[in-house]
């Protein structure tokens, strides 16, 4: 029985498991736009009516998913006992996921926000799909470029929080004695420095002295290389693991004592 649940729910490439992904899949899509036809104002009352079903639908879907998992949890996340193992699997990423999708369900009384919007987590689960595609080993390959460059990562991020400090303190002395109302402290000018370092834009608060705007474009300019650091980053690594494959394929060729062409092996 165990073993059936897990190869419904984790054997990836058979039918059943398929059939799962697509069907838990479709139905959180579903989920999302129903929270998002729940915050439409005079909604019919029919509507209003069928979406109560639906929540209680999927919640019940949900629900029994959530066990199951933790039924199966010692095939999954193996631990020297079975809580152990459960225990493993209800504090993993994807086990905290599944329990935030029904816990608001279960909790209106203790919890006055509305936290059904957390099920929207749950869309991370659309990525396992790509398990069964062509594109597993592609996702793969970024995460683990992102993960072998995460001291670069490190580094860029430091570098652009340094940046908008010092940007921040410079352009609240310069600005603050003619805008007090835009500049009124350093957060004020920070917010300015996240706009100005990043491609928001958004333009509520500029400079208007002129060694104000001298600044803002300095740190505009300078915040278009900041961007693409990590663009780069990734870029790189992705180039240097895809050639690093390629040369392993290419080793694994065969040659054809005959003719001299390569065979795949």
């Amino acid at each position: 029985m165990k073993a059936r649940i897990y190869n419904i729910l984790e054997k990836e490439g058979s039918h059943a498991n398929l059939v799962f992904e697509y069907s838990i899949v479709t139905l959180i899509i579903l989920n999302v736009v129903s929270i998002g036809l729940d915050t439409v104002r005079d909604l019919n009352p029919l509507m209003v009516a069928i979406l109560n079903v639906f929540e209680a639908f999927s919640i019940v879907i949900f629900s029994v998913e959530y066990i199951l998992r933790i039924y199966i949890s010692d095939l999954t996340h193996p631990g020297k006992t079975r809580l152990r193992s459960a225990l493993r699997f209800i504090f993993s990423f994807f086990g905290l996921i599944d329990l935030a999708a029904i816990i608001p369900f279960y909790l209106p009384f203790l919890i006055t926000a509305d936290m059904r919007f957390l099920r929207i987590l749950r869309l991370i689960r659309f990525f396992r799909i790509f398990k069964l595609s062509r594109y597993n080993s592609t996702l793969q390959l970024i995460w683990n470029v992102i993960r072998e460059k995460k001291s670069e990562f490190i580094m860029t991020f430091f570098i652009s929080t340094l940046m908008l400090l010092v940007a921040a303190f410079l352009m609240y002395y310069v600005e603050s004695p003619v805008q007090p109302d835009k500049f009124r402290n350093i957060f004020s000018s920070l917010w300015w420095a996240v706009a100005t370092l990043t491609p928001l834009g958004y333009g509520d608060v500029a400079p208007v002295t002129t060694i104000g705007k001298i600044i803002s474009a300095i740190v505009a300019i300078i915040g278009i290389g900041l961007i693409a650091l990590p663009t780069g980053i990734i870029s790189a690594g992705f180039i240097e693991k895809i050639s690093k494959k390629d040369r392993e394929n290419n080793e694994d060729d065969i040659v054809c004592p005959h003719c001299g062409k390569k065979i795949s092996g």
